[in-house]
């Protein structure tokens, strides 16, 4: 049985909320316990429109050179709290190589549950050394992930082709 579910989004490349973005928000994002953004949103308008969300978390990309009142995170770490305990987050948007971007990110977390990054716009599940890895794709591309959490703190992914 589901518990809680998270939305992880990368790569909007959007510098602010257009009508489709508004649309797939309602849809998709809104109704969410967590959101997540894994870089490259590029506009603060975006920022501040994703910060309505109550559990918003987000790590800057390499394209966001937007400016804030206080920086974006390069990588987050975050426990998670549900109602079968605390998932472990590590977040990062990725960089260097992209056929090794999964490799790096997973590197900076060990000991996390769930590791979640961006950057390649490649859709990525996978378990490596006891956590759970996630590229959502680029959202620009038309592509997200749903993430459902289970009491147990088991995870089970559905990317979505918006």
């Amino acid at each position: 049985m589901r518990q809680m579910r998270l939305a992880v989004i990368s790569d909007t490349h959007l510098s602010g909320p257009d009508e489709r973005f508004c649309a797939l928000y309602e849809e998709h994002l809104a109704p969410t316990d967590v959101l997540l953004h894994c870089g490259d949103m590029v506009g603060a308008s975006l920022y501040h429109y994703l910060s309505r969300h109550p559990r918003f978390f987000c790590v800057r990309g390499n394209c966001d050179h937007f400016v804030l009142d206080h920086d974006l995170p390069v990588t987050l770490s975050r426990g998670i709290e549900h109602p079968g305990g605390t998932l472990t987050l590590g977040m990062a948007h990725g960089w260097g190589e992209r056929s090794s971007v999964w490799l790096r990110v997973a590197e900076t977390f060990p000991g996390h549950d769930l590791v979640c990054f961006g950057h390649t716009h490649r859709r990525h599940w996978a378990e490596h050394a006891g956590a759970q890895l996630l590229n959502p794709g680029s959202f620009a591309e038309g592509s997200m992930a749903l993430l459902d959490l289970a009491q147990d703190g088991s995870l089970s992914c559905t990317f979505l082709d918006l």
